[in-house]
């Protein structure tokens, strides 16, 4: 009779904590329990025995990786007042260029790209939930009397796909000055079209 995994423990949460460290550097994909223990200070049996299973492990760490994720956005949120979706989308792409968060954009990446290319394994869902994050965040900053409508709907879509798509572009070339010239360009096209086109 296989053992009971434990939910939470405070050795569960310490190797949690190590492996998460461990899977910024290295990544998810191609996780190998043997490497993992010794760089954790385990073993692999106990970290099945905490986790259940490797599948169980990876999704401990995407689970932790949204954590951070969420946070950020969380972060912004309280400090959004609403309806002015630019301000927002610059406080939200500064953290995301930043150099000292380009592990968890990779892990966030490959967590993202797994999910669409195996959607019945570990990853399931973590492309849709990110997605539903960041356009709920992007949603909050805008004017509550207007963000129901089909032109809200379709700005905010917009603006997570210039933020997603330059994080791709950061991650894959580095070139911060480029992208972020780009991004900024973007902003200050929808706060003139939200200012009339002035």
């Amino acid at each position: 009779m296989p053992e009971t995994t434990p939910s939470r423990s405070a050795r569960r949460d310490q190797l949690l904590e190590r492996a998460y460290g461990y899977a910024l550097e290295h990544g998810v994909a191609d996780l190998s329990l043997r490497p993992l223990a010794a760089a954790v200070e385990s073993s692999p049996r106990v970290l099945l025995f905490l986790f259940g299973t490797k599948a169980g492990l990876v999704q401990a760490l995407l689970a932790r990786a949204r954590e951070d994720e969420l946070e950020l956005l969380a972060r912004v949120r309280a400090t959004s007042e609403g309806g002015d979706l630019a301000t927002v989308a610059a406080e939200l792409w500064g953290w995301l260029a930043a150099e000292e968060h380009r592990t968890l954009l990779t892990l966030w990446v490959e967590g993202y790209a797994r999910s669409l290319i195996d959607p019945e394994g570990p990853w399931a869902g973590f492309a849709r939930a990110t997605v539903t994050d960041w356009l709920q965040v992007l949603a909050d900053a805008q004017p509550p009397r207007a963000r129901d409508s089909a032109d809200a709907g379709i700005e905010r879509t917009l603006l997570l796909a210039v933020l997603r798509g330059g994080v791709l572009d950061l991650l894959a070339t580095g070139d911060h000055e480029r992208i972020t010239s780009a991004v900024e360009a973007q902003l200050v096209h929808l706060q003139r079209a939200r200012d009339g086109g002035a």
